[in-house]
């Protein structure tokens, strides 16, 4: 590779360039054979390419965010100046796109016909001699070795994300309160399964954090007529790295409500209840997964009968967070009984409660109606506390019913606009969990000694905390690229796809972490076991990996796809 920048990022693009021509094939491959008689892409048929389909979705994931990381990287680079010297965060840039390309090799090498992709054109692109040079010069272990000796030197300082004064001043003030209060409490409320304490609680509330998605005229911090993402983003990051369910995952809730009044609400309820939200009171909860029915929103099956002056719901919902000490659930219930509807027979409620601290509670209305709930026993994710939730003739007044009743049926679509900042704000909390967890495994590495020596001084730990840090590196500057595409009104295929990726580098990551800690990283009392646990759920919520990988992901790009 060429010593000249320049030269190199431009080699870099058309070594990506390369394997998405391979990837853009193998999505038009399968659309082809998906197509029904009526020339509309099948369903049923598409489920015969599950498999296919979930891998290319990943590596669609990776060159994305390969090619973000070449972006950011090149702009750094032409803000500095020196020598010819490869620079820290180009060396980073270039090892992922040359893993991300190995990583697609892998995957489609072995099974070009079920991709229909053609031994000439695999030759062509994937396994071309210039692109097997660059794997080649890329990914030796000198260069992890020298990258993970200068991290070591560094104290794990990775690089400038470039966001902005602005947002560094809002890093910088989370970050500190992470620290200082949210880290010194997270390890007790995960072994004991407390709900998060008010020393994190109202602190947040003073901050204005549960109005990050607000409009200022509502009472919240965002501008009105903008979208702060970013901001968004960032706070997330920062609480995540603290506790991800006591911190990380407190603002989740009111953005998704939030946006589902600001996409749907009438002016009488976002008046009402954005305020509200903004300052805590209440807090809130979300009610959409049923016991049989998870990703599949569309066949929800909670009923919700008219009646004199309101509604009656019957049913259940369960995986409902932070809903014992929530004083109002959002609540997706079926108000057509026609089954044939689909998601066009469901509507959207603001179901009301008293606020509870317990693993469970129930509350009888006035009118007779009963909402209980009791909280499901996980393996991580503590703090919140996560409930089966039960509607037993629970009475909604007309003016709950989200959109009055221009807003019947429509609660699908008002669930789509509350969920549409989820999947990049959970990226959010998988990267300040990895923060975390590479922070740890670093500090431990300089720390224990074995045969004499430090960890961080063996070839596999430099190995180890530069593959870290090349892959969080990755998934944060991916991350800052979609918020920055959605800000403008755009990337909804890009924040699924961040989603996919951040979230299973967390799980590896944060089980690096854990592996560097040894014996230690078993133990309760190291917070690496507890970020390992945490990484687990971020795969599940938000739009099931498998679901996400296909439904999603992998359709949009089917469906997109040239069929020559």
């Amino acid at each position: 590779m060429s010593d000249n920048s320049a030269v190199s990022f431009l080699y870099a693009k058309e070594i990506l360039s390369k394997g998405q021509q391979c990837l853009s094939k193998a999505y038009a491959y399968i659309k082809s054979q998906c197509m029904d008689g009526e020339g509309k892409l099948s369903s049923e048929l598409l489920d015969n390419y599950q498999y296919s389909a979930y891998e290319l979705a990943y590596c669609s994931a990776e060159f994305s965010a390969a090619s973000f990381l070449i972006d950011y990287a090149e702009k750094l680079h032409k803000q500095k100046s020196g020598g010819q010297d490869i620079i820290y965060e180009q060396r980073i840039a270039m090892m992922f796109c040359a893993e991300v390309v190995q990583n697609a090799r892998s995957k489609l090498s072995l099974r070009l016909l079920d991709y229909g992709i053609s031994a000439a054109l695999y030759e062509q692109t994937l396994n071309h001699p210039e692109l097997n040079l660059f794997c080649q010069e890329q990914l030796q272990t000198c260069h992890y070795v020298a990258l993970g000796e200068q991290l070591i030197q560094q104290e794990g300082y990775i690089a400038d994300p470039q966001l902005g004064e602005d947002i560094n001043i809002m890093r910088e003030a989370f970050q500190k309160f992470s620290t200082d209060v949210v880290m010194p409490l997270a390890e007790h409320i995960h072994r004991e399964d407390l709900l998060v304490p008010n020393e994190i609680l109202q602190p947040l509330v003073d901050m204005g954090c549960f109005g990050l998605s607000i409009p200022e005229q509502y009472g919240g911090l965002q501008a009105d007529g903008e979208e702060d993402t970013m901001g968004m983003i960032v706070v997330t990051e920062e609480l995540s790295r603290g506790s991800l369910a006591a911190a990380g995952s407190l603002i989740t809730r009111p953005e998704i409500l939030s946006r589902a009044l600001l996409a749907g609400g009438t002016e009488a309820q976002k008046h009402y209840w954005l305020p509200k939200l903004a300052s805590a009171d209440p807090f809130c909860a979300v009610a959409i997964t049923e016991p049989d029915y998870g990703s599949d929103v569309a066949s929800m099956k909670l009923k919700a009968e008219r009646v004199a002056g309101g509604w009656l719901l019957n049913g259940a919902k369960t995986w409902c967070t932070f809903a014992g000490k929530a004083g109002v659930l959002l609540t997706l219930a079926r108000t057509d009984a026609d089954s044939s509807l689909g998601h066009r027979g469901l509507s959207m409620f603001l179901v009301e409660k008293p606020a509870s601290d317990g693993h469970e509670f129930r509350y009888q209305q006035p009118s007779g109606g009963v909402l209980s709930g009791k909280a499901i026993a996980t393996i991580g994710y503590r703090g919140m506390h996560s409930f089966d939730v039960f509607y037993d003739q629970v009475f909604v007044p007309d003016d709950h019913l989200l959109g009055g009743d221009a807003g019947l049926g429509k609660g699908f679509y008002y669930t789509m606009a509350g969920f549409s900042g989820g999947r990049i704000q959970t990226a959010a909390r998988a990267n300040g969990l990895m923060q975390a967890a590479f922070e740890q495994g670093m500090n431990y590495a300089k720390e224990r000694k074995v045969f004499g020596h430090a960890i961080a001084d063996y070839q596999l730990t430099q190995v180890k905390l530069a593959r870290m840090a090349i892959l969080l590196t990755a998934s944060k500057q991916f991350t800052y690229a979609v918020a920055r595409l959605m800000d403008a009104g755009k990337g909804q295929v890009e924040a699924s796809l961040v989603k996919l990726f951040a979230c299973k580098t967390s799980e590896w990551l944060c089980r690096e972490a854990m592996q560097i800690h040894g014996g230690m990283g078993y133990a309760e009392e190291s917070a690496v076991s507890r970020y390992w646990i945490d990484s687990r759920v971020l795969s599940i919520f938000e739009g099931a990996e498998e679901t996400l990988a296909l439904k999603v992901i992998a359709r949009s790009m089917i469906e997109a796809a040239d069929v020559e």
